[in-house]
């Protein structure tokens, strides 16, 4: 029998609260769509998701906004809370449109857990998934558990760029890979 991807409350006691997220920044948008415009092959089509908290929110609703007035396609917007009796459903309507690219805008808490859903149940692929700051959480990261978002990028709030390196390890991306140059 395979094991549930559910969290148990004492891996979340391990790690304590998580914070919220913090409101996205212009830097950590436009590193964002750089990475995005660096992937090949080409991305057109993306799945956005995001947890319900503003900040998540807003944040997801930036992106879209900035990758349509680029040319780009939205095939999906898909929200979730930070607590959820299976994730399931999320986790089929953000892979269901089978986009070229995911981008998660996530409070750590719901974006581990969804991603546990995702890895378990769907073809999603955390090395075409891209992020907001607040995903780069090593303790998200580590709720998520081994292998699980390997490969995850995304952008900081200063327009750096991480990634999920080995399972566990949030590694800051060499400049040259930053902004596509």
């Amino acid at each position: 029998m395979t094991p549930s991807p559910l969290l148990r409350p004492t891996e979340l006691a391990a790690y304590g609260p998580l914070p919220a997220p913090a409101g996205h920044t212009d830097a950590e948008l436009t590193s964002l769509l750089c990475l995005l415009s660096t992937v090949r092959p080409r991305v057109h089509t993306v799945a956005v998701g995001h947890s319900r908290d503003d900040a998540s929110r807003a944040a997801a609703e930036a992106f879209t906004e900035a990758w349509r007035a680029r040319g780009g396609a939205v095939l999906a917007v898909v929200e979730w809370p930070e607590q959820a009796a299976s994730w399931l459903h999320p986790a089929q309507r953000l892979t269901a449109p089978a986009p070229d690219a995911w981008v998660v805008a996530a409070a750590p808490l719901g974006w581990a857990q969804l991603a546990r859903r995702l890895r378990h149940s769907t073809g999603w692929s955390p090395g075409r998934t891209f992020g907001f700051a607040a995903l780069a959480d090593p303790r998200a990261v580590a709720l998520a558990g081994p292998d699980t978002v390997d490969g995850l990028r995304g952008a900081s709030a200063d327009g750096g760029t991480w990634e999920v390196l080995h399972g566990w390890q949030v590694t800051p991306l060499p400049p040259s890979e930053r902004r596509g140059g």
